[in-house]
């Protein structure tokens, strides 16, 4: 070391901190992520410039970056709200959202890095809470489950309208019901599909019976017509176009006119 120039000392000392202001100075934000900048000299947290887009980036060494992931993200909250006659409801759901991008220094300057905990996860227990607590345990066990999933998305929707946060998606995974409730939802609804299954067979039965009635009546209806113009001039004649066609018969046989009854032929055969 002794033997270097004078000069050189401080050309390596200046080098060296070139190298350190350069390093301090770069920002690399990764795919799916934006930086905010923090200028401690200029008003602190940048909120009037867009953030810092992916990729590299060099600020004043005096400056600070806090990164953000932009791309849209899930939480899972498992929750314990009251159904509207005050029973205990489990409900299991996911949150798919993302911070607003052009409010990325809105969001960390008034919410921070654990804005999730701070703004999402309240805002989504209070829309769970409201929405459940009008329902009735029957409800949610049965037909309502898509109802309280899409009333709940607008509820935090609304709660969360100027928090820099943007909501995409919730889905109600699972709801669960108290043991006790969950058996007596079960028994009463097989109940009522037998119900329903009984009265269909009644019913088809009914039906049935109307449509034997039906026939039968119609049966004897057309019997009483046909009885009614079935009088004795007309069996006469029947009985004479009878005995004219038999008679045209190759077969031998031998005809008594005025034998039978009513004055109709009698037919004797050959056998």
């Amino acid at each position: 070391m002794n033997k270097l120039p004078k000069i050189g000392i401080p050309i390596v000392i200046i080098a060296i901190a070139v190298i350190i202001i350069l390093f301090k100075s770069a920002v690399d934000i990764d795919s799916g992520e934006a930086g905010v900048l923090f200028r401690p000299f200029d008003g602190g947290v940048v909120t009037d410039e867009p953030p810092l887009r992916e990729g590299f980036n060099i600020i004043a060494p005096w400056n600070r970056v806090t990164i953000y992931e932009v791309r849209q993200q899930e939480v899972s909250e498992k929750m314990q709200v009251l159904s509207s006659n005050g029973l205990e409801i489990k409900l299991d759901a996911s949150i798919w959202f993302q911070p607003q991008y052009d409010k990325l220094g809105s969001l960390h300057q008034e919410k921070g890095v654990d804005y999730v905990s701070r703004v999402l996860q309240p805002a989504i227990r209070s829309a769970a809470r409201s929405v459940v607590g009008r329902y009735t345990p029957e409800q949610l066990y049965s037909s309502k489950r898509d109802a309280i999933q899409e009333e709940i998305f607008v509820e935090t929707k609304e709660i969360l309208k100027n928090q820099y946060v943007q909501l995409n998606e919730v889905l109600v995974r699972d709801v669960t019901l108290p043991a006790t409730i969950k058996d007596a939802i079960e028994r009463k609804l097989r109940q009522e599909q037998e119900s329903l299954e009984y009265e269909f067979r009644i019913e088809k039965a009914e039906k049935e019976a109307k449509k034997q009635i039906i026939e039968a009546q119609g049966k004897a209806d057309a019997n009483q017509i046909l009885s009614a113009s079935l009088t004795d001039k007309i069996l006469q004649d029947k009985g004479i176009e009878a005995t004219n066609r038999l008679s045209e018969s190759p077969n031998s046989k031998v005809i008594i006119i005025g034998g039978g009854d009513k004055g109709l032929p009698i037919i004797l055969g050959n056998q």
